[in-house]
């Protein structure tokens, strides 16, 4: 885990922010459409050389007409024939290219969020708290939506900025050399130019889009702590980061464009028809008065020449949508690239529900130990309490046990094999977990509680509801299990618990860690959740965090962590008679539960709840 967002993070420094570009790792992105973007890529050089054919019809219409005399209607309705043709295969030829490249996109995207998805549920959970919510959502949402213009556009732009100007100059050339030189001489000057813009911008791209991840990640953190932020009066301060954030993406953004908007302003008067048409003009008389080229050769050059430079015009106003789809594409590479939790080639599968930490040793920066060589054992269908002060690191263990991470040094066993050889989806079959802090879906009540068991019946997701004191409440609703969280399904901290114990319930894991599943419950919510809780623990083996000591008193084992180890064990009477850290965190509680007597006859009643 630390290695893999190491790796990552030097990779984003040494880049000033990007990631190198990797053509290679691109192009096997694009493997699912590829072929459909080439046959585009294709069908759009047939259209855009036939763009051409109309101007060279006219050409030769207009010297027919010049020199030729009258007695020439068959070829001028043969040419006009030719340049309504070349026109219908233009059109036809545009249409089809769109279409294809604008539907291989509607499928890109849907390819890419899914292995992005799929990709963020194998990461480990420090490369997201490593990470703002904006962040990840950029890179989800934002950034795969930026590559629409890469996978669309792009590709046909450059067919036409090439083809158009090849099949021109090819055509010219063949007509007069010396003529085709002064044509080319705008669109050199002029790609030199843009070439100035782009090597400016391309270096800001990378600060600017972190600038806006910053505006994400400050109006997320706006919007979901409005509450505090009001409470406390601060609402001008939080409401100031974001301002500040907006307004150092404005500072960049003006930066970019001040300092190409010269070399810009010049290509585009240079690579004008009107450029062009001026020089071809003076050329074209030049050359006539020297009696190197006759005055109907001229033609070709005056109605071709200016068009040469419209495509690559085209091309350098989509500069800034190619280089943002470019960054974004890096960007949704990188992601797709951050290292997973290894799984073992040979998975095994546990023969028991015996949970078993061996010198365990973590850390989450690589600096600092989280954890410094844990032992402990959990054996099936008993209770095993985790207390200590906030930040000893219980926390750490319940989530190294379903393998939110991976520990740095020792082993965890489940059933006697080490959680690295079980596969993913058979560990959790085995473990389930209820957290303090609850995550709904923006879905149905029925499917948040079917997360566990997708194939689970109704009668099945309503028994576990029933076990966790949820069902009546969830009968309430205008919908019932079908009402969407966040729409018409509004539930207080500890309703949304009830809903989370539920859906461990239906799970019906052999093991099960708890993590201060009570903590922002009111004494009443407190009692139904302690009596859900009563109801999922029965047979299981029970990992339990709690700071309400008086909730773990019934444990059969009590381990007491202080700073990454565990310096205590044993029953709630025996470790009161040690007259050590537990014995102290006691005092502290009973003297706590003096303070409010009605608190502690709440608390008294559900400590009679056996977990």
């Amino acid at each position: 885990m630390n290695s893999a967002m190491l790796k990552f993070d030097e990779k984003t420094r040494s880049t000033g922010g990007a990631v190198i570009p990797e053509f290679r790792g691109l192009w096997r992105l694009l493997k699912p459409i590829r072929w459909r973007l080439i046959l585009a890529c294709v069908i759009a050089a047939i259209g855009a050389a036939a763009s051409i054919v109309p101007f060279i019809a006219i050409a030769q219409l207009a010297q027919i007409l010049l020199v030729s005399g009258t007695e020439t209607a068959g070829r001028v309705w043969m040419w006009g024939w030719v340049a309504v043709g070349a026109l219908l295969v233009r059109l036809v030829c545009v249409l089809i290219a769109g279409g294809i490249t604008h539907y291989a996109d509607t499928s890109f995207q849907l390819f890419v969020r899914r292995r992005m998805a799929a990709r963020l549920g194998k990461v480990p959970l420090g490369w997201f708290t490593a990470r703002t919510s904006g962040s990840v959502k950029k890179s989800v949402s934002d950034d795969v939506m930026h590559m629409h213009h890469l996978v669309a556009h792009t590709g046909l732009e450059i067919v036409d900025g090439v083809v158009v100007p090849v099949v021109t100059m090819a055509y010219l050339f063949s007509i007069d050399w010396a003529m085709s030189l002064f044509v080319m001489l705008p669109l050199l000057v002029g790609i030199g130019l843009y070439g100035v813009q782009i090597a400016k911008i391309r270096p800001r791209m990378a600060d600017s889009s972190t600038a806006m991840g910053e505006i994400n990640g400050t109006a997320v953190e706006f919007v979901q702590g409005i509450s505090v932020v009001k409470t406390f009066g601060q609402t001008g301060r939080a409401y100031r980061r974001f301002l500040d954030a907006t307004q150092r993406f404005m500072e960049l953004m003006g930066g970019v464009i001040g300092g190409s908007l010269r070399s810009a302003a010049l290509a585009e008067v240079v690579l004008a028809p009107l450029a062009a048409l001026v020089v071809i003009a003076a050329a074209g008389a030049a050359l006539t008065g020297a009696g190197l080229i006759s005055p109907v050769e001229v033609i070709p050059f005056a109605l071709l020449g200016f068009g040469v430079t419209s495509p690559l015009m085209t091309l350098f106003f989509s500069a800034t949508a190619t280089t943002q789809a470019a960054e974004a594409s890096e960007r949704v590479l990188a992601l797709l690239a951050t290292e997973t939790l290894p799984e073992s080639d040979a998975p095994r599968v546990p023969k028991d529900a015996t949970i078993a930490l061996d010198d365990v040793r973590f850390s989450y920066d690589g600096q600092h130990a989280a954890l410094d060589g844990v032992d402990l054992r959990l054996e099936p269908g008993t209770t095993t309490a985790l207390v200590g002060r906030s930040g000893s690191g219980k926390t750490t263990i319940a989530k190294l046990i379903p393998r939110f991470w991976d520990p740095d040094g020792g082993q965890i066993t489940l059933g006697g094999v080490d959680l690295r050889d079980i596969a993913s989806s058979e560990l959790y079959r085995h473990v389930s977990f209820v957290f303090q802090d609850v995550q709904l879906l923006s879905a149905s009540v029925m499917e948040n509680i079917r997360l566990s068991r997708p194939d689970a019946t109704t009668a099945e997701v309503e028994d576990a509801a029933r076990a966790a004191q949820i069902h009546d409440r969830i009968l309430e609703l205008p919908r019932g299990y079908d009402s969407v969280v966040g729409e018409d399904a509004l539930f207080s901290g500890g309703e949304a618990q009830r809903v989370s114990i539920a859906r461990a319930l239906l799970a019906d894991a052999p093991v099960l860690v708890l993590d201060e599943a009570t903590a922002f419950a009111d004494p009443e919510s407190e009692a139904l959740i302690q009596d859900a809780l009563s109801a999922l623990a029965a047979g299981r083996t029970l990992l339990v965090i709690a700071h309400r000591l008086s909730t773990i008193q019934g444990a059969d084992q009590i381990a007491v962590v202080d700073r990454g180890r565990i310096v205590e064990r044993g029953t709630h009477e025996s470790l009161l008679a040690q007259g050590g850290t537990y014995a102290q965190l006691w005092t502290k509680h009973e003297r706590s539960m003096s303070w409010h007597p009605e608190v502690h006859s709440a608390t008294d009643s559900m400590a009679e709840v056996k977990l």
